[in-house]
């Protein structure tokens, strides 16, 4: 029984190790520059895939960003993919 209970406390802080550091290691990156970053990289972004990856590289090749914000100005990233992503950008 004790064996058991040692198994079952085992992968509860297994599991709350996984759950927990997720997001820990995801604060722990640079921010992503949208003014160099390739679209490969780009794609890693929250709500961002290929195709908006491109248009954010094709946006910036006329217009580099000057602030992160500006992303919202790409056709298909609003406020509410700004919101999930601004932590994770910059502008450098």
């Amino acid at each position: 029984m004790t064996r058991h209970l040692s198994c079952i406390a085992c992968c509860f802080l297994l599991l709350a190790f996984f759950v927990f550091a997720s997001p820990l290691q995801a604060e722990d990156q640079d921010p992503i520059n949208i003014n160099a970053a390739s679209v490969e990289v780009l794609t890693e972004l929250d709500g961002v895939g290929q195709t908006l990856a491109e248009r954010i590289v094709a946006y910036r090749e006329e217009n580099p960003f000057d602030s992160p914000q500006e992303i919202t100005e790409v056709k298909g990233i609003g406020q509410k993919t700004y919101a999930d992503i601004q932590a994770e950008i910059t502008v450098e």
